[in-house]
């Protein structure tokens, strides 16, 4: 498609830069709507492996399918394998890392936003064990101005995107970084952004300036919105202490 802005569209005639076959799945979009700058987008290409199993899982047990389940648990199978084999990378300060996009020539892309599928959202996501040692590693990665989309304002700091430009945060990214933590400190942090961040209306924002929460980008976001409510749950039913 023809667009004014470059992340709005794909080079090489809309079908983007080459990839490698290596048991991946390309994508010619990030969840937020920008352009991949590598089509094997490594979030999605996670949440591809959990939603197959599940899919198979309930196949199977419902359907009685067999056939469905042994295609799908397979195809699962296959990105998870390229996964570990292509979507990974040593990074000088963190350690062992999850890159955010790959192309199966070995390059990468260290990065994360904040829309779900991503990094930070995995464990949530049911893809990866919250415990897992590559995933904290990835996490210290993405909450770190190592990530080049991570804000820090004068009280808030968060995950932004390209879609909303420099100095963004996505509340997403704060509910994420909630329901992925077990620190109650940082768990009190997100509640508490979350609280500037919708400026006396109750409805959470798509993103807002990072130094000053009353700034929104495309006041009530229902997606965020949606996801506060389970993060709100989740604490009522898990740490309600925290909601004080």
């Amino acid at each position: 498609r023809a667009a004014a802005d470059a992340a709005a569209t794909q080079p090489l005639g809309g079908y983007g830069y080459p990839v490698r076959p290596c048991g991946l799945i390309a994508s010619a979009f990030r969840p937020s709507g920008e352009a991949t700058r590598l089509p094997f987008l490594v979030p999605s290409n996670f949440f591809a492996v959990a939603s197959l199993r599940q899919a198979a899982l309930m196949l199977n047990d419902i359907h009685h399918d067999g056939a469905a389940y042994q295609d799908l648990m397979a195809l699962a199978d296959e990105v998870a394998v390229a996964l570990r084999t292509h979507a990974t990378v040593a990074h000088p300060v963190h350690g062992r890392v999850y890159a955010y996009e790959v192309d199966g020539y070995g390059g990468r892309a260290l990065l994360d936003e904040a829309t779900v599928p991503s990094l930070l959202a995995l464990p949530y996501l049911g893809a990866i064990p919250l415990n897992d040692p590559m995933y904290q590693h990835t996490r210290r990665l993405v909450l770190s101005a190592d990530n080049p989309f991570f804000y820090e304002g004068k009280d808030v700091e968060g995950i932004g995107s390209p879609r909303t430009g420099s100095g963004m945060i996505w509340p997403t990214s704060l509910l994420t970084r909630g329901l992925t933590s077990t620190d109650e400190a940082e768990i009190r942090a997100c509640v508490q952004a979350l609280k500037a961040a919708h400026a006396g209306t109750g409805y959470l924002p798509e993103a807002f300036q990072q130094d000053d929460p009353r700034q929104p980008a495309r006041a009530g976001s229902a997606a965020a919105s949606a996801l506060l409510g389970e993060f709100l749950w989740k604490l009522y039913q898990e740490r309600p202490a925290l909601l004080g």
